[in-house]
C-alpha cells in the first residue's frame, strides 16, 4: 500500500481538460495541486432542483426552484443599475427576480411570456418576495415540469475558478478514481464491523448524490457516505495528534525529582491549603517530571479551582533543579496579574520572577531580555515572550494560559526556545475553559488531561438573574445598594463605540449612564482602547476598593482576581456565548460573600439566546455548561479552532459526529497496533504537512 491514494493520486491537474498554467497557478493558490486535492474538495451543500416549488408555497429565507413566466421587466438606475423582472406561475402569485450585474444582452433576453426556470433564496423586497441573482435558465415548453433526479453540489468559489469550473473539474477527477483496493485504508475486518461504505464509494456518493438522497440526510451528517467520510477524518487529525505525541514523547527531557520538602515553603506561605483535587494534579505533574521525556499536559479546571496554585508548584519542582519556566498569558491584564501573583509567592523565597510584555518600550525591555538570558528562573510574559530577541538559557517548563487563544505559530515559536538535540521542555497547558469529554478524546489526543474538578472552600454560589435592558434604571438602583454595603461591581459591556448596526451598549455610554445613575460612587472605564500603562492603573484602583464600579468590555473575561467583587451585570447578554458567559461569572463569587450575576438583554430573544440564558440561571457547572456550549455552537469557540494556522475539518463536525468517536478511537488502536503503514496513509490523505499543526 502506498500514502495518499498511490500514484493516481499525485498526478498533476494539468492531466485534466480545460486545466492550463493560468488555472492551475489559481488553485495551488487554494492548496489544489493534485487529483487527491479534487477528490477532497468536497462540496460545502447543496442545491435541491429534484423539485418545482408554486409560488403561492415558497417560505422566506428557504432556497427553491420555481418554474415561472416573464410578466414584466423594469430597468432603474436609483442609486446603482438593476434590472427587476416580475415573474409569475399558474398559482397566480408573482415573485421578484432582481440583478445589480447584469448585460444588455441578459436584460432583452427576458421577453414577456417566456418560461424559465429559477433556483435561489426567497427574500421579502420592497414590492414582495423576490430572488436577488438567482440562478436561472430559460426552458423549451416540452421541458416544463421536467426536473433533475439528484441533488447538485455546490462547490466554494476560488478567484479566477468559478463553482460551475471547479465542479466540472471535480467530476472529470472522479473518472480517474482508482479502484477501492488502491483507495481504502481502513482493513477489510473493521470496515466490516462499522456497517460504512467504503471510501471510493462514498467520495462518489457525496460529490453526486443518488436519487433519493434528501438535503436533510446529508446537512444533519446522517447519510452513510457522510458518516464514512467524517469516521475518516477524524480518525486522521486523532491519529496525527496520536502519532505527535509519540515522537515528542520519544525525545529526552531533564528529568525533574525533587523531595516534598522542595515545596514546604511554598506552601507554608500560602494563605489556603491545596484541596483534594490540585494535590491530585500536582502528583500528576510530577510524575510526568520524573520519566526523563517531556511532559505534554493539559489541567482542565473551572473558574477559580486553583489552576495558578499548581502551575506554580510545577515551576517550583523545575526551578528546584536548575531549569527555567516561562508562563504565557493571551492578555497583558491576565499577564501582568500572573507576574504580581508570582512575584508575591515566589520573592520571599529568593526566586526571581522576570515580567514581559510587549508594552515595554526598548529601553524598558533590555534588563528583562537580560536577566531570562542570564538565566531568571521564573519568567512570566506575552506573546512577546515568543519574539526573536528572547533567548532563554535553560528553559525546562513552558506554561500556557488559555492556549486556545494563541495562534498555533505562537505556541510552537515558545516550546521550540527550549528544544535542543539533547532535551525538550516540558509543557503545561492551562484552562478554564472545561473542554466535554467527547471533544477531548478527539481534539487533545496529544496530552494528557488532568482536571481540577473541586473548588476552594469559601467559594459562595452566584445566583443568576436575566432582566431585559428596559429595567436598566432598577439595576442601577440595585448597584448603589450594593456599593452602599461595600460591595464592588463589574458593568461588562460588548462593545466600545455605538454602532448603529448592532443594537448594545457601547462602554462609553454605558459608563456614562452607570456614572450618572451612581453619584458619590467612584466609577472607571476600562477597554482595549485604554493605554497599559492606565489600564494596570485601574485595575489596581479596583483591586484596591478604591474604585467600586468598574465598566469594561470583555477584557475581563480572563483570570482577573478580585475578591470583594460581589456583582457582575452583563449587557447584552444574549450576543455571547455559554463559555464566555461562564467565565464572566466567574469574576464573581471568589469570596465569602453572597453574589449575584445580573444578564440584560435586548429583547426580543432568538430560542438560541433564550436558552443560553436558561441554562447559565440553572447551572454553575462549568462542564455542564460546555456540553451545552458544545451543542448550541458547535467546537469552534471552544477548541479555538478559528486560529490561523489551526487545521480545519473538511466534512467532520465534532459537535455533531461525537457519537462517531469511540468507534474512531477503536480503529485507530487497532491501526496503530497492527497496521501503522495505513495509519500513515490516513493522516496524509486528510491531515498531510499541516500535522505540525493539528494541535501545539
Amino acid at each position: 500500500m502506498k500514502p495518499e491514494f498511490g500514484e493516481s493520486a499525485r498526478k498533476p491537474l494539468d492531466v485534466l481538460r480545460g486545466v492550463g498554467p493560468a488555472t492551475a497557478a489559481k488553485l495551488r493558490e487554494r492548496g489544489i495541486e493534485s487529483l487527491q486535492d479534487l477528490w477532497l474538495q468536497l462540496p460545502t451543500g447543496f442545491e435541491d432542483r429534484t423539485r418545482i416549488a408554486r409560488l403561492d408555497d415558497l417560505q422566506l429565507g428557504q432556497s427553491a426552484q420555481v418554474e415561472v413566466r416573464v410578466a414584466a421587466v423594469e430597468r432603474g438606475f436609483r442609486f446603482r443599475p438593476m434590472l427587476k423582472v416580475l415573474v409569475e406561475d399558474d398559482s397566480l402569485r408573482q415573485l421578484s427576480l432582481r440583478f445589480f450585474h447584469y448585460s444588455a444582452s441578459q436584460a432583452a433576453q427576458f421577453l414577456p411570456g417566456r418560461l424559465l426556470r429559477a433556483y435561489g433564496q426567497v427574500r421579502l423586497g420592497g414590492t414582495g418576495y423576490e430572488m436577488v441573482h438567482p440562478s436561472y435558465r430559460f426552458i423549451a415548453e416540452e421541458k416544463a415540469g421536467i426536473c433533475r433526479d439528484r441533488l447538485d453540489p455546490v462547490y466554494p468559489n476560488i478567484d479566477g475558478v468559478g463553482t460551475a469550473t471547479l465542479g466540472k473539474l471535480v467530476r472529470q477527477a472522479l473518472q480517474l478514481l482508482p479502484p477501492e483496493s488502491e483507495l481504502e485504508l481502513i482493513p477489510e475486518a473493521l470496515l466490516a464491523d462499522l456497517d460504512l461504505p467504503r471510501f471510493g464509494a462514498a467520495l462518489q456518493a457525496i460529490h453526486a448524490p443518488d436519487p433519493g438522497t434528501t438535503l436533510a440526510q446529508l446537512q444533519s451528517g446522517r447519510h452513510p457516505a457522510m458518516r464514512r467520510l467524517a469516521l475518516e477524518e477524524l480518525l486522521a487529525h486523532h491519529l496525527s495528534l496520536r502519532k505527535k505525541r509519540l515522537a515528542l514523547k520519544s525525545k529526552p527531557a531533564r528529568p525533574v525529582d525533587v523531595p516534598d520538602s522542595a515545596f514546604a515553603p511554598f506552601l507554608a506561605r500560602l494563605p489556603f491549603a491545596l484541596t483534594g483535587a490540585q494535590r491530585r494534579v500536582v502528583e500528576d505533574i510530577r510524575a510526568d517530571l520524573r520519566t526523563g521525556h517531556p511532559m505534554l499536559r493539559l489541567v482542565q479546571g473551572d473558574v477559580g479551582s486553583g489552576k495558578t496554585a499548581v502551575a506554580a508548584l510545577a515551576a517550583l519542582a523545575v526551578i528546584a533543579g536548575g531549569g527555567q519556566a516561562a508562563l504565557m498569558a493571551p492578555t497583558e491584564l491576565l499577564a501582568e496579574q500572573h507576574a504580581r501573583t508570582f512575584r508575591d509567592w515566589f520573592e520571599p523565597l529568593g526566586i526571581e520572577v522576570v515580567f514581559l510584555a510587549g508594552k515595554l518600550t526598548a529601553a524598558q525591555r533590555r534588563e528583562p531580555l537580560k536577566r531570562i538570558a542570564a538565566g531568571a528562573p521564573m519568567v512570566v510574559g506575552t506573546h512577546a515572550l515568543m519574539q526573536d530577541t528572547v533567548a532563554f538559557s535553560n528553559l525546562e517548563l513552558v506554561m500556557v494560559d488559555e492556549q486556545h487563544r494563541f495562534g498555533v505559530g505562537q505556541r510552537l515559536s515558545l516550546r521550540d526556545k527550549g528544544e535542543s538535540e539533547e532535551s525538550s521542555p516540558h509543557q503545561l497547558i492551562l484552562t478554564a475553559t472545561p473542554i466535554p469529554r467527547t471533544l477531548a478524546m478527539s481534539a487533545y489526543a496529544d496530552l494528557d488531561v488532568s482536571v481540577i474538578d473541586e473548588l476552594p472552600p469559601g467559594r459562595t454560589p452566584v445566583q443568576t438573574v436575566a432582566l431585559a435592558n428596559s429595567r436598566r434604571d432598577e439595576v442601577i438602583a440595585r448597584i448603589r445598594d450594593y456599593c452602599r454595603q461595600g460591595h464592588q461591581v463589574y458593568w461588562v459591556c460588548t462593545l466600545i463605540e455605538e454602532s448603529d448596526e448592532i443594537q448594545a451598549q457601547s462602554a462609553q455610554a454605558a459608563f456614562e449612564t452607570v456614572a450618572a445613575g451612581l453619584p458619590g460612587v467612584s466609577v472607571a472605564l476600562l477597554h482595549g482602547k485604554v493605554a497599559p500603562a492606565e489600564k494596570s492603573r485601574i485595575m489596581r484602583a479596583f483591586k484596591d476598593n478604591v474604585v467600586q464600579v468598574l465598566v469594561a468590555t470583555t477584557v475581563i473575561e480572563v483570570g482577573v482576581d478580585v475578591p470583594n467583587a460581589s456583582v457582575m451585570v452583563i449587557e447584552n447578554a444574549e450576543r455571547l456565548g455559554l463559555a464566555q458567559l461562564h467565565q464572566l461569572r466567574g469574576r464573581v463569587g471568589r469570596g465569602a460573600t453572597a453574589s449575584h450575576c445580573l444578564l440584560l438583554y435586548q429583547a426580543p430573544l432568538s430560542a438560541m439566546a433564550r436558552e443560553r440564558i436558561e441554562v447559565m440561571r440553572q447551572t454553575d457547572d462549568g462542564f455542564l455548561i460546555a456540553e451545552k456550549d458544545l451543542a448550541l455552537r458547535g467546537p469552534g469557540e471552544l477548541l479555538g479552532t478559528r486560529q490561523t494556522g489551526d487545521v480545519g475539518y473538511r466534512i467532520a463536525d465534532l459537535g455533531r459526529d461525537a457519537a462517531l468517536l469511540p468507534e474512531v478511537l477503536h480503529v485507530a488502536n487497532r491501526l496503530l497496533a497492527e497496521y501503522p503503514e495505513r495509519a500513515d496513509a490516513v493522516v496524509a490523505r486528510w491531515v498531510g504537512a499541516a500535522a505540525r499543526y493539528a494541535h501545539a
